[in-house]
């Protein structure tokens, strides 16, 4: 286990997504150049690569072309050597049947960073308000985090858990009547299992820019990860456009710091170094 030294401020940025992910347009190359005017001094793309996603109103197919990916990161991880570290990562999204093709899929390219994520529940997407439809709002979280039990009991090969209450961003109420003190239980099933299979914690700061007021999980999740030995936390924007690059991460740095924490971790080869906060 290698400690890094650095700055206070969080300066990697471990979740992004580029014109190589569904859901966005934008050019590797301006993610890279945006990263580097906000003077981070790293960053790892996490391309979306989500098999058998269920069909959507407006037609996205979470598919990702891993060669045309990796050829492209390669390419600018050399032409911007000088200005910034870029490391090569995916964001694999989680479903009961997809253990074996992830554990194969992995083994096919030099990944320095993976990230697990639940975005499909059970055959549904709660981005999309069709989700909630008939359904109260209670049931349909606890649901999400069964879920995500279940992918963990299938599959924990993935080096961080990403944004863990991803849902109360689209739920109807969003996390207005939403507390970790509501569903500890299953929560806290779900962080031991974290810390028993050393699969690290992502703080994702898309919360801010979801209007949350809290990352992704929320502070009290990240308290309750470091108090049962949780040792592992990833940082990222979840930016899909350069504007949410680094986006409050000084928020991040402080919730962590008040959790108990004193490093956060960047992956390189799929090996956590703990850089000082």
């Amino acid at each position: 286990m290698k400690i890094l030294s650095n700055s206070p401020e969080v300066l990697w940025d471990c979740h992004m997504h580029s014109e190589f992910s569904a859901d966005s347009g934008t050019p590797t190359e301006d993610m890279i150049r945006q990263s580097i005017a906000c003077g981070l001094k790293g960053i790892c793309f996490t391309e979306h690569l989500d098999p058998d996603y269920p069909p959507t109103p407006d037609n996205l197919e979470f598919s990702l072309d891993l060669p045309a990916y990796y050829s492209r990161l390669m390419e600018l991880k050399e032409a911007y050597k000088d200005q910034i570290v870029i490391h090569f990562g995916i964001e694999i999204g989680l479903q009961l049947h997809l253990g074996q093709y992830f554990h194969n899929l992995l083994k096919e390219y030099p990944f320095d960073f993976v990230i697990g994520s639940s975005h499909v529940v059970h055959g549904a997407d709660p981005y999309y308000p069709e989700f909630f439809q008939g359904r109260d709002e209670e049931q349909a979280y606890l649901e999400y985090f069964q879920s995500i039990l279940e992918n963990l009991d299938a599959f924990h090969e993935m080096d961080t858990y990403g944004h863990l209450d991803y849902i109360v961003r689209y739920g109807p109420n969003k996390n207005q009547f939403y507390s970790y003190e509501k569903y500890q239980d299953i929560l806290d099933a779900i962080l031991k299992k974290l810390v028993d299979t050393n699969v690290g914690l992502e703080v994702n700061t898309g919360g801010y820019h979801y209007g949350l007021g809290e990352p992704n999980p929320c502070t009290d999740i990240i308290r309750r990860y470091k108090e049962l030995g949780g040792e592992i936390i990833t940082i990222g924007a979840d930016a899909h456009t350069p504007d949410k690059i680094g986006y409050s991460f000084n928020k991040a740095a402080q919730v962590l710091k008040e959790c108990g924490f004193e490093y956060y971790t960047v992956f390189k080869e799929r090996k956590p170094n703990f850089m000082k906060l």
